[in-house]
């Protein structure tokens, strides 16, 4: 029996499937992209001349809502929605657009949407909505026996998790066999196409044969025959990051070659090392921007759980402008609006923002536990309850609340993000953009909301990795981007210092420490420990902040469900590679 995806694919076929004739027609790379989003895109006009207030966008026509300098509308079947406010002093009008769900990103999202004026009382923007881009790549060739063998590679998901399948094809059949999951479809000997049904809820896909040149999805990275890679400084963008190269910012550059040409060069079929993005800043300035696997530096990507330490930040900021909010604060006072909890328990009134916002609440949420009442998918696939704060209230507990052990559960942290939401009367998506996304000087980003439309804040944001990066060097400068506060240094300290600890499976045996919304680990390198704290995701998404060498490091991966992979990343790879590069140069 195969372990799929932790061996060879040459040793994972099966012996009991016959050889069928002309296989080899099938050998080689199948490739098969596809882009689906919102329809609703574009030039988007509001006209409010005359009084009578319409908006135009993609054909539609529709009446605006305005009061009070607030400004609205929605799309007949909720094609999209506009949620904005006019700045008369500024003349601009700032709001947020709403995307509706699609057949795979199943979520809306909010992103910010700015329109300037064109005219008396006419204002315009572009709505750029969140497009899902799916890529498949089949990889079929023979085994060592002379059988067909094919693995299915998806950067963007990691459907199929590179799992090795039997191919046999019969006339214009293909059959696809890997442990009980089969794969039917056809090839076309004529167009040399071929047709699979990879997901019963999708037409089939459609591949095209693919040379390294136009797989650039399949690949690390498409370099031209004979090709080395080469060091390249990053460019400046007009996003607050000012440049460096590797030297000036006192890191060597070869541990770095190395760990970029250990991406470039891993085995395809049997252990990929799924990077996306990999970027280093140091002493405040960006000194290796490197993408791979298709991705670029405007193309957002999905920060997992990552974006769940957004939860705590927007608590300080909240703070910053003046809610009463403190880690003492009880979470069940704030959400006064629900009459009645179900499961209730003494010990909730003792729960505090603290423990919510550290995975110590002690209630039945436990996102490793499929079986959990509080597991995330659990949650979001509830049908009865489409209010998420709700439901994480009416968790039964199972221990008093507080302490050093943390379980981990999403459902608290966009709790977090409900207190914020409550203490200060701000829909999440226009305080993230006042407070943080506009003084960090981020582009395109995108905001995945729950059914009532709130921000869900427990992880799936979708950042530019330059923005993404930008988190940790706000906390390695105490709160501080480009000479403007944004948070207090206290709030900062407090965040990444220890308040509940991991069971160590969490993290492949080691010590795993939690501050609010932070990841805490100790990593040994040439004979010294570092301590660093990190913004972690599912498939390998990291915002690591190493302060005793003025560092911060930002990886996106693909890796996703593949935790004794991904995780190695941080652990493993940063000392061994990243780390030797800041410590090799004297006097940085």
């Amino acid at each position: 029996m195969c372990l799929l995806g932790l061996i060879p694919a040459a040793v994972c076929w099966s012996a009991d499937l016959p050889q069928p004739a002309y296989t080899d027609l099938l050998s080689g790379v199948w490739g098969s992209e596809s882009s689906s989003g919102s329809p609703v895109r574009g030039e988007l006009t509001i006209d409010g001349r005359g009084g009578v207030w319409r908006a135009f966008v993609s054909g539609y026509q529709v009446a605006v809502q305005e009061k009070g300098g607030d400004i609205g509308f929605t799309l007949p079947g909720a094609q999209g929605e506009f949620r904005g406010h006019l700045d008369t002093a500024a003349r601009m009008m700032h709001g947020q657009w709403i995307q509706p769900q699609g057949e795979i990103l199943n979520t809306q999202f909010a992103s910010p949407l700015q329109l300037t004026p064109i005219a008396a009382s006419v204002w315009r923007g572009t709505i750029v909505p969140l497009d899902q881009r799916i890529s498949i790549y089949v990889s079929i060739e023979s085994s060592s026996d002379g059988k067909l063998i094919a693995f299915i590679s998806n950067p963007e998901m990691n459907f199929f998790r590179r799992r090795v399948f039997a191919v046999t094809r019969d006339g214009t059949k293909v059959h696809l066999s890997a442990n009980g999951q089969d794969m039917d479809g056809t090839y076309n000997e004529n167009s040399d196409t071929l047709s699979l049904q990879l997901a019963d809820f999708m037409p089939p896909f459609q591949f095209s044969r693919r040379k390294e040149k136009d797989a650039v999805g399949f690949y690390p990275r498409v370099l031209p025959e004979g090709a080395q890679y080469h060091y390249r400084k990053p460019l400046p963008d007009n996003d607050g990051w000012p440049t460096s190269s590797l030297s000036e910012a006192g890191l060597d550059e070869a541990p770095i070659a190395a760990l970029i040409n250990r991406v470039l060069t891993a085995n395809l079929a049997d252990n990929p090392l799924y990077v996306h993005s990999l970027l280093i800043a140091r002493h405040g300035r960006l000194t290796l921007e490197e993408y791979f696997y298709g991705f670029d530096e405007e193309r957002v990507h999905d920060m997992r759980s990552a974006s769940k330490t957004f939860a705590p930040v927007m608590v300080g900021l909240a703070k910053e402008h003046g809610a009463k909010l403190t880690p003492k604060t009880p979470v069940y006072s704030l959400f006064s609006q629900y009459k009645s909890f179900e499961n209730w328990d003494a010990r909730k009134q003792e729960m505090s923002l603290r423990d919510i916002m550290t995975m110590s609440a002690g209630n039945a949420c436990d996102d490793n536990d499929d079986k959990s009442p509080g597991n995330e998918d659990r949650m979001q696939r509830e049908t009865q309850q489409h209010d998420w704060y709700k439901y994480t209230l009416d968790l039964p507990m199972l221990r008093k609340p507080g302490g050093e052990d943390a379980i981990y559960c999403s459902a608290d942290l966009n709790l977090v993000g409900g207190a914020v939401a409550k203490a200060t009367g701000s829909w999440l998506p226009d305080l993230f953009e006042q407070y943080l996304a506009g003084p960090l000087q981020f582009g395109r980003y995108y905001l995945n909301l729950m059914p009532d439309g709130q921000a869900y804040v427990g992880g799936g944001a979708y950042l530019r990795p330059r923005d993404q990066l930008k988190l940790g060097q706000l906390f390695l400068g105490g709160g501080v981007w480009n000479g403007r506060r944004l948070l207090s240094k206290q709030w900062v300290t407090e965040s990444t210092s220890f308040h509940s600890r991991f069971a160590a499976a969490y993290s492949l045996g080691q010590e795993h420490q939690y501050g609010y919304g932070w990841h805490i680990h100790n990593l040994k390198s040439g004979g010294k420990t570092y301590r660093v704290f990190a913004a972690e995701g599912n498939g390998g998404q990291f915002v690591i902040v190493v302060p005793d060498l003025d560092l911060v490091i930002g990886i996106t991966g693909g890796s996703y469900g593949e935790f004794d992979k991904w995780y190695r990343w941080e652990l493993e790879l940063v000392p061994q590679f990243i780390i030797p590069a800041a410590t090799a140069v004297p006097g940085h």
